[in-house]
């Protein structure tokens, strides 16, 4: 071996950060590997959310309120230790996460199955802006945020800003002054980058860990690709890696932790694996990042894998990337798709699930739909001109701020499409207009009762945080019938994949047989999600990541201890 780690993680997002910040606290040696040219992963680009229950942050939520919640909404088999393990240690991750100085911060949203046992509103986290100026030269290092998560690709906004300007909410002229005028004023980075030196979301999430490892001296080595798991005498020791053309080993005594993502972006795997495979192309995630290397090399050394056969599922549209030939960009249509004045049909013209649902459950729908008629995945965003002045969709932001005339010529009726009448869009789209004519007087029918009988749109909290509350009597139910009318078509698309290896409550990788493979651990979507195939808050992905993450790092301190003298305390 060339070099030699305590312990070697693989992948620096949000479950490789938290492991290695774990591990390097325990006093454990730790070298993180990336093999992208900027780190932090998906989850530096994601919106950086923690969905942690029962956090401590001021909050009543319970263990047994939780548990009640989860047993709800978990629709087949999962591990209860590895379910009660992540309820158990989140709380713990939190308190640890806090001791060592990152902010976490409650947001007020309700769970994605608000009308469920044991729903709450508070269990999601986030950092606050981050200023980037702290990570060094390492700040054009972190990956930057996609389009869809800046205001006009260029200035950086948290949450409240981002959906008060997305929904023109009250005092939104201002708050879009305040975001543009904060960029302006910072002469001393204009000077050196177009890029905004606050970080939000993902980035904000991602950076204040990197920040800390930093100082305690752990090696973060960029563009160094895992070609191969090192086995000896039945145990992980380290890794075969590609840097530059050359190739390394380094052994890890401790561990490995696999911390590298998931598979969205092979294929191949996809279409072993996924109900409906879809297309590596929609998936929202970084393009090409995650292609399951990790989980093959897994697989060469005997491991299991579980949850394959699905995704942390997110409506998504494509379109041309402004001012870039040839190239597409993938946009997130999250809650786009459950606004007032709209209605998503698939391919048929028909109306398929409560538009104003979560992503996750949303892109179920899509499957489920699509398994029983063949016409969904894509399916249609239909909207009328008080929607398009209103809201985005996907990556066509409200007409105030991107009117009409400015998009490309080349885009309508291939990327968007418009009509004077909701007949002539369904001829357009390659729908049959009578039904499609009947499915939209039925959502305007809806509009005025304010209720929805074939889907119970706008019933939950969930459902009407996302709405428009000047819209009466139902926020997520307006009239479609100022014209012209739009389109646009909707893909399956994903968050990453909630399949992969398997592992136990410790994190441990489990082989074919149920035993842990010495030396080898995994957190993130590089292993198989907790909850299966549930999505039960925002921050579902990236909460399990680190709790896993930091389980990963205390267990190799705890088979590290000694009974007389350790040099690391397990308890640390």
């Amino acid at each position: 071996m060339n070099e030699t780690y305590d312990v070697v993680v693989v992948g620096s997002g949000a479950a490789g950060m938290a492991a290695a910040l774990r591990a390097s606290c325990l006093g454990m040696s730790v070298l993180i590997l990336e093999k992208a040219h900027k780190f932090g992963g998906t989850s530096a680009t994601s919106g950086g959310v923690l969905w942690i229950p029962n956090h401590g942050l001021g909050t009543d939520d319970s263990r047994e309120e939780t548990l009640r919640y989860l047993n709800a909404v978990i629709e087949g088999d999962v591990r209860r230790d590895r379910l009660e393990s992540f309820v158990d240690q989140g709380p713990e991750m939190v308190a640890f996460l806090r001791s060592v100085g990152i902010d976490l911060q409650v947001m007020p949203w309700s769970d994605y199955f608000a009308e469920y046992p044991g729903a709450r509103a508070d269990r999601s986290l986030v950092c606050p802006m981050y200023d980037g100026r702290r990570l060094e030269e390492e700040f054009h290092l972190i990956r930057e945020q996609f389009t869809r998560f800046k205001l006009l690709n260029r200035y950086t906004m948290d949450f409240n800003e981002a959906f008060g300007i997305a929904a023109k909410a009250p005092g939104w002229i201002a708050t879009l002054a305040r975001v543009v005028g904060r960029y302006w004023k910072d002469w001393g980075t204009r000077r050196v980058t177009r890029r905004d030196r606050l970080l939000s979301l993902g980035g904000a999430l991602i950076a204040p860990m990197r920040e800390l490892l930093r100082k305690r001296g752990v090696e973060l080595r960029l563009g160094a690709a895992v070609k191969k798991l090192l086995m000896e005498d039945g145990r992980v020791c380290g890794v075969e890696v590609e840097r530059l053309g050359h190739t390394r080993l380094i052994r890890a005594s401790r561990g490995v932790v696999v911390c590298a993502g998931g598979f969205e972006w092979n294929q191949a795997l996809r279409d072993r694996y996924f109900t409906v495979a879809g297309d590596r192309r929609w998936s929202s995630t970084p393009e090409e990042a995650n292609r399951g290397e990790l989980l093959l090399a897994g697989l060469e050394v005997g491991a299991d894998v579980e949850f394959m056969e699905n995704g942390w599922w997110v409506p998504t549209m494509s379109r041309p990337m402004p001012g870039v030939s040839n190239f597409h960009e993938i946009h997130q249509a999250t809650f786009d798709v459950g606004r007032p004045h709209s209605v998503c049909v698939n391919r048929e013209g028909d109306r398929f699930v409560n538009e104003a649902c979560g992503y996750d459950r949303f892109g179920n729908a899509m499957i489920q739909d699509h398994l029983k008629t063949g016409k969904n995945a894509p399916c249609w965003l239909v909207f009328d001109a008080t929607f398009r002045r209103k809201f985005p969709a996907g990556g066509y932001m409200p007409s105030p701020i991107m009117p009409d005339r400015s998009i490309g010529l080349g885009e309508w009726d291939h990327y968007i499409y418009k009509a004077p009448t909701v007949a002539e869009l369904a001829v357009k789209i390659g729908l049959e207009p009578a039904r499609l004519e009947s499915t939209v007087q039925r959502m305007n029918e809806y509009a005025r009762s304010g209720v929805d009988p074939e889907f119970g749109r706008g019933n939950t909290d969930y459902d009407r945080t996302f709405g428009d509350a000047r819209v009466k009597p139902n926020p997520c139910l307006g009239h479609i019938g100022l014209p012209p009318f739009y389109a646009v078509a909707i893909d399956l698309g994903d968050l990453g994949t909630k399949g992969g290896l398997k592992v136990d409550d410790r994190a441990r990788v489990l082989d074919t047989q149920g035993r842990p493979i010495p030396g080898l651990y995994a957190a993130g979507n590089a292993s198989g999600s907790p909850f299966g195939n549930a999505y039960p808050g925002a921050g579902g992905t990236i909460g399990p990541a680190m709790v896993f993450g930091y389980v990963a790092a205390n267990e190799m301190a705890r088979a590290l201890a000694a009974p007389s003298g350790s040099r690391v305390a397990a308890s640390a």
